[in-house]
């Protein structure tokens, strides 16, 4: 948690900076660092959703073509 926390104030941190830098205002800095973080959340929560899909529907054409691979080379052993 203290990571997460200390990566969100470094990231409101250059957020408001590099919004300062650009127009040199504090008060659209520091709507920028509040703003951008928190769309950047969301974006992010839908990026996972969707990326996750992506990882299960490539693990599921791994799992189908490694079974058709065994039951193609089934072999019977008699003694």
């Amino acid at each position: 948690m203290k990571k997460t926390i200390t990566f969100a104030c470094l990231h409101f941190t250059v957020a408001f900076t590099v919004a300062y830098l650009l127009t040199g205002s504090a008060v659209i800095g520091g709507a920028v660092a509040l703003v951008e973080p928190a769309v950047n959340t969301v974006v992010f929560y839908f990026h996972e959703r969707v990326w996750k899909k992506f990882e299960s529907q490539s693990a599921n054409k791994i799992n189908d073509s490694s079974e058709q691979a065994f039951s193609s080379n089934d072999m019977t052993f008699v003694s």
